[in-house]
């Protein structure tokens, strides 16, 4: 049993909620749109029991906490994605973040999110591109000059690949 009553099924990280539960937690996260930054920030010390990020914005605090209510009512990730993000982090310590292409594992249905501006813009990841705002782009890039109103590399922009180091200059 789950700390909500709902039953876990072994290994899988997810746990079956009651339509009450179902209808609580929808309420509870819409009521969240209407705390102040302030009580968003008490919230996410309750659940995540550690500070929250300084500079992260209010939307994210509101994504964060929404998530981690949703994941007490419906179960977290399952065992087998957890083993493979531990894998992942572990690829990216060992050889480094020049030998990670987090590119090769965009899937169809992923969201990039990005903040940009004081406004969060997402991406979803289509089989034929990219799909933003409700129209459809062949190029992430074509997406990031949207965003950005000038020319910016799109895995870049959204946190997939390091930006190029300029090359240093030599001296006289």
């Amino acid at each position: 049993m789950s700390a909500l009553g709902g039953e876990m099924a072994r290994g899988s990280g997810e746990a079956s909620a009651t339509r009450g539960q179902l209808v609580d937690i929808e309420s509870e996260i819409t009521a969240l749109a209407k705390r102040e930054i302030q009580e968003l920030r008490a919230e996410w010390r309750k659940l995540y029991r550690a500070e929250p990020p300084k500079r992260l914005s209010r939307d994210l605090l509101l994504r964060a906490i929404a998530y981690r209510l949703q994941e007490r009512t419906h179960g977290g990730l399952g065992l087998a994605t957890k083993r493979r993000l531990n894998a992942l982090v572990e690829e990216l310590r060992t050889k480094g973040a020049a030998h990670f292409d987090a590119a090769t594992v965009l899937k169809p249905g992923t969201k990039l999110v990005r903040e940009w501006h004081g406004r969060t813009h997402t991406v979803m990841v289509a089989e034929d591109g990219f799909e933003f705002d409700g129209q459809r782009y062949r190029s992430l890039t074509r997406v990031a000059t949207l965003i950005t109103g000038v020319h910016w590399s799109g895995p870049v922009f959204f946190g997939l690949r390091k930006r190029p180091r300029a090359p240093a200059a030599s001296g006289p």
